[in-house]
């Protein structure tokens, strides 16, 4: 099948841009057996739907689970760092199924509700102001480095009780747990370097606030573990996880939307016309459009069979957001940007008991991120048509993002 380029989800292409690879899974083989990473693809929206929403067939337990070959392939001489890579993000509860992920996520699931974080636009509208202050003073920049990165960062290490200047460097930790889902060669022992940065920092945190808790996120963990529902070491990986997720997720929101809107300048105008009004609706799109997570992934807990596919117990499935959000049977005009598109049930957060638990704060991010730079940057353009990706299965990562922005 000549749309599938040998199967190979690395291949340069597919990186830059994956959208006329899956259009054609999605015609001619949309639950599709990839030979070369022994892994099902799911490439249309309802069976992504239907895959995670049978948390009783698919489990999330990948990590504990998983006994085929590691993809992309793990030399010998590396096999003993890519496992204890896997039992330390084996303990994320985005690794947990049910009964224990509800009562994990429960303990925080309070603090993401739509009414908690919407106390948190003032301090994001402040912030973005803040950093579009400095950027407005080069004129150009990579919004990327300068804007996308510190922003999310700034937002959930407060949320997080981090020192402000301690952020740089829980950022620098991240970027190694990053390696997490790319081919590169020296990938385990970078992902090493970011845990164990991250215990390090995070255990006398955590040991603190068990002994003098506050209003942050990581006393709620920590009193999570008080009651019972969390280990230390489930406090300090989904510390990491929170770290992570909580910035890494909408840096690739706010740098693939703005790419889109500054691609299409009948959208860009439209935004600009009314920035207040259409930038709830603008940034769905972009979710949509250019989705930050590729893909989820779970394993068969039994035999089950999906659009006349056997899938067989202990089978990885990983199913393709970017792919879901492109289908052609749920979005008219699939292919095309529209900020004004709506409804828009997009499911660039997965769907399921594991929805992204952060949706609610990368959604209000991107709202002020985009409505400031319309306002405030009209004529904000590309300065490069030459953009790169990280060659990644988890994130669509822009490695940089240079712009003009007067």
């Amino acid at each position: 099948m000549g749309t599938v380029n040998n199967d190979d989800l690395f291949a340069p292409e597919v990186v830059a841009n994956p959208y006329p690879y899956f259009d054609g899974l999605r015609r001619e083989d949309p639950v599709h057996w990839n030979e070369k990473y022994e892994l099902w693809v799911i490439s249309r929206y309802d069976h992504l739907e239907w895959v995670t929403g049978h948390h009783d067939l698919f489990s999330s337990q990948f990590l504990k689970r998983d006994r085929r070959p590691p993809y992309p392939p793990v030399p010998e001489s590396e096999m003993a760092l890519f496992e204890m890579v896997r039992d330390y993000q084996s303990k994320w509860m985005l690794q947990q199924d049910r009964p224990e992920h509800l009562e994990q996520r429960m303990v925080l699931h309070e603090h993401f509700t739509p009414k908690a974080v919407e106390s948190w636009r003032n301090p994001v509208r402040s912030a973005v102001k803040e950093l579009l202050d400095v950027a407005e003073e080069k004129g150009r920049v990579d919004l990327m480095r300068d804007f996308a990165v510190p922003l999310p960062l700034l937002v959930i290490s407060q949320m997080m009780g981090i020192p402000v200047h301690d952020r740089p460097y829980v950022r620098s930790l991240a970027e190694n747990l990053l390696f997490t889902g790319r081919p590169d060669a020296d990938r385990f022992h970078n992902i090493l370097l970011g845990i164990k940065g991250m215990y390090e920092y995070l255990a006398p945190l955590a040991e603190e606030r068990m002994a003098n808790p506050g209003d942050d996120l990581l006393s709620v963990l920590v009193d999570g573990e008080r009651r019972g529902v969390f280990t230390r070491e489930e406090v300090l990986a989904d510390g990491t996880l929170l770290l992570l997720g909580g910035h890494e997720t909408t840096i690739h929101l706010i740098c693939n939307g703005t790419l889109a809107l500054l691609s299409h300048d009948n959208q860009w105008e439209l935004l600009r016309e009314d920035p207040e009004g259409r930038a709830y609706w603008a940034t769905e799109e972009c979710l949509r459009y250019d989705a930050p997570v590729k893909s989820v992934i779970r394993i068969a807990v039994q035999d089950v069979e999906l659009a006349g596919k056997l899938i067989r117990k202990d089978d990885r499935v990983r199913a393709f957001i970017s792919s879901a959000n492109r289908d052609p049977l749920k979005f008219r005009d699939a292919n095309e940007f529209d900020i004004s598109r709506h409804p828009n049930p997009h499911v660039a957060f997965s769907s399921g008991i594991h929805h992204c638990l952060g949706a609610n704060l990368a959604r209000l991010e991107g709202q002020e991120v985009f409505k400031a730079l319309a306002l405030r940057f009209p004529k904000m353009r590309l300065e490069s048509d030459r953009l790169e990706y990280e060659p990644s299965i988890n994130f669509r990562a822009l490695k940089r993002l240079p712009v003009s922005l007067n």
